[in-house]
């Protein structure tokens, strides 16, 4: 019997930070945005430009990852499968959501460049989603790569400061830190 294939890879830049949250079961789920850009000419040899907006979905390690490490402006090639889910807004109205559930993500920004924002043409609004999941915190649990310091007395992190509402990244004290 042949199998079937779900499959999706796209590149591109973030549209806004990655946002964190948790299931009530304590799963971390982490949404962000990804701007894909495609240019052409037409047969009078007009310069086009379109633009394709992406909803993109990591959970777990795979999404505390993106959430440390991704914010607005970021160029990263995304692997995953399409998903729709269907939901029902605040008006009683049923709706629908495409959504890119990563498997794999990787950063293509040189270090200097992250959090630099291209300029991206197109509408940066999105349809109205469904609801995400209220926020929970994890359980803080301690990390073998500060040799069991706490966080606070670890050194300051390398990656640019971010919002009190982000979820906030742990430092790096080295590059072997860096899980890719």
């Amino acid at each position: 019997m042949a199998k079937d294939l779900n499959k999706v890879q796209l590149t591109g830049h973030l549209g806004a930070d990655p946002e964190m949250r948790y299931t009530a079961q304590g799963s971390a789920v982490t949404t962000f945005r990804v701007a894909s850009n495609r240019s052409w000419k037409d047969r009078e040899g007009g310069a086009h430009e379109e633009t394709e907006w992406f909803r993109v979905v990591a959970w777990d390690k795979l999404g505390e990852i993106c959430n440390q490490y991704l914010t607005k402006g970021t160029r990263v090639y995304v692997e995953g499968r399409l998903q729709t889910r269907k939901w029902t807004d605040r008006e009683g109205q049923e709706r629908y959501t495409t959504e890119v559930i990563a498997q794999d993500m990787i950063i293509l920004s040189a270090r200097g460049e992250r959090g630099a924002v291209p300029e991206i043409e197109g509408d940066f609004d999105e349809p109205e989603e469904a609801p995400a999941a209220p926020a929970r915190r994890a359980p803080a649990a301690p990390s073998a790569g500060n040799g069991g310091r706490s966080s606070a007395a670890a050194a300051p992190s390398r990656t640019p400061a971010r919002g009190g509402a982000r979820n906030q990244p742990q430092p790096i004290e080295s590059d072997d830190d860096i899980p890719f």
